[in-house]
């Protein structure tokens, strides 16, 4: 267990309001609607739709909320009544865990989801708060003076924590040379290695540190941002625990704090975002991580690979995966796939079967990806990418070469780019062989570009084939070669989905796509009750809230 040297701190942020969402659509004719967007497809505009509508319509509730909250507390005040926090006896007390928290850093779902979904959850009425590294000099995020010092292989290190209150969500940054000194100014590309594919050497010890100042947060840190909570977060919590850098956290969960009589009632939820990448290194590093040998048998692991050592291993995944009282992941079909066999619950596949996995498909963040309010978009309507292997960027940039008029090649991130493209395309086509959840297909439809995708992980959840999009069917996971019969799926799948173009069908297809709601609210409330069933004391049922992130951008790094 860490060691204490400071106390608590109070917040220097306030308490944000938000409004309600709906996802609701425009009963426009289907006619009128494709006419429309035919005449304005060149600057990327797309149908009215009501959950933009309603945005508007927020906006004033929430003013004339505000005002009457003051007007409240003001009269409170002069009768003398109570008007300072209200400690509200309702929820759960949750605390995310993660490498990546959008915006403030994020390489893709991972930060996606704890930067999303922890905030809907709060909206629900529960007390939230997300704990991930401080890797840059986040100007939003202010020094608690609180630290502690941890035991990290053969050193003890001092760690401290940073802090601000957004969108009903404690953000913890931990505080320390290891995410700092490496990655500062650079969050987006050197959060695990110094160039894609090379994990730093330390990365263990890393997130060992990580996994330990996550558990010492709820207990010491002071917060009384939020009117409805105050004081630290308590022991009666439900830590979720995300990827393998995390996956550390129930076993220290139960040899430091449980054999102590600490956080009796506490459980631990762990959640895959991609089972690729697991966190395998050499057997005899186990001796790094200070945990009893009663824990052997949870990390131990032999496969065929020499990387990074031949032969037997430790696997961290492994380990969170069966010291967790909850396994989920981030669509259903992705956790039917990764127990179908080896090959796709990539040797796991046998331990997910011992403990079960549960699959809530992800939601997305509806104001970043805003036709209404988008900031990359020439004119606005109503209603990330990546890079791969370097041959095949070639051949995509060779396209631009062949056919200068009707072919564009660009593999690198560019996000404003992927706005415009998003907004003026009619069709998006995802060929993945592996997509655990994908929300580039979620964006697509947000902006009326049909997506075109392969049957795998949440693109089958996602995607209703001749209702939101097309489905070309399931592609061969060798990842170092092109088969031909995905060549051949392709093709069929953008033919038949061209044969739609300038019909009503697209132009109803397009008008499904807008309609849904695609936010977070629902796969919270699906949490929510996986959540609630691991019974730790306290922890009763949200309330059915709503929320909207606000319209300014909320991070920022100073470079």
């Amino acid at each position: 267990m860490a060691a204490l040297t400071a106390s608590s701190f109070a917040s220097r942020t306030s308490h944000v309001d938000y409004g309600a969402y709906s996802g609701s659509d425009s009963t426009a004719a289907s006619y009128k609607f494709w006419l429309m967007k035919q005449n304005m497809t060149h600057y990327g505009l797309r149908a009215s739709n009501k959950v933009d509508d309603q945005l508007k319509i927020n906006t004033k509730s929430r003013l004339a909320a505000r005002q009457r909250r003051r007007r409240r507390r003001r009269y409170e005040s002069e009768n003398g009544r109570p008007s300072g926090l209200i400690v509200c006896g309702s929820g759960m007390v949750l605390v995310f865990v993660g490498t990546e928290v959008g915006p403030w850093s994020k390489t893709g779902g991972l930060g996606d989801v704890l930067g999303g979904l922890p905030p809907a959850m709060a909206a629900n009425g529960h007390r939230v708060m997300t704990i991930s590294p401080r890797y840059d000099q986040y100007k939003d995020a202010w020094d608690t003076e609180v630290t502690i010092e941890v035991k990290v292989g053969e050193k003890t290190e001092k760690v401290g924590f940073f802090h601000c209150y957004k969108r009903g969500v404690d953000r913890v940054f931990v505080d320390h040379p290891s995410f700092l000194e490496k990655v500062w100014g650079k969050t987006g590309s050197k959060i695990y290695g110094p160039i894609a594919g090379e994990d730093y050497q330390d990365n263990q010890l890393r997130f060992s540190l990580l996994c330990q100042a996550a558990l010492e947060a709820p207990r010491i840190l002071n917060f009384t941002s939020s009117k409805y909570y105050s004081g630290p977060y308590g022991e009666d919590v439900v830590f979720i625990a995300n990827d393998w850098h995390s996956a550390l956290l129930p076993c220290y969960l139960k040899s430091m704090y449980k054999a102590k009589g600490l956080y009796k009632s506490a459980r631990v939820a762990f959640c895959i975002h991609n089972i690729a990448y697991q966190g395998r290194f050499a057997f005899t590093d186990f001796t790094l991580l200070n945990l009893p040998d009663d824990f052997i048998s949870s990390f131990d692991f032999i496969d065929g690979y020499e990387k990074p050592v031949k032969g037997r291993k430790i696997n961290w995944m492994k380990a969170g995966i069966l010291e967790s009282d909850r396994v989920l992941t981030v669509s259903p079909y992705y956790a039917q796939e990764l127990v179908s066999g080896a090959e796709k619950g990539v040797e796991l596949d046998h331990v997910l079967r011992k403990t079960g996995i549960i699959g809530i498909v992800n939601g997305m963040d509806v104001q970043e990806w805003n036709p209404l309010t988008d900031k990359y978009i020439a004119i606005k309507y109503d209603a990330s990418n990546g890079t791969g292997k370097k041959p095949m960027e070639k051949q995509l940039q060779q396209l631009e070469i062949l056919y200068p008029d009707k072919a564009r090649g660009v593999a690198k991130f560019n996000v404003p780019l992927a706005h415009m493209i998003t907004a003026g395309a009619d069709f998006i086509l995802v060929p993945s062989r592996f997509e655990p959840c994908g929300l580039i297909q979620l964006h697509g439809m947000r902006y009326g570009c049909v997506p075109i995708v392969a049957s795998t992980g949440g693109l089958v959840d996602t995607v209703q084939e001749g209702f939101t999009g097309f489905q070309m069917g399931a592609f061969n996971v060798e990842c170092d070669a092109v088969d031909q019969a995905d060549v051949l799926l392709v093709a069929k799948g953008v033919k038949r989905a061209l044969a739609t173009y300038g019909t009503l069908a697209l132009a109803e297809i397009i008008k499904n796509c807008m309609a849904q709601d695609l936010s977070w609210k629902g796969p919270a409330k699906k949490w929510e009750e996986v959540l609630l069933n691991l019974g730790v004391d306290g922890s009763k049922a949200g309330i059915d809230g709503e929320e909207i992130a606000p319209l300014a951008k909320e991070n920022v790094a100073t470079p």
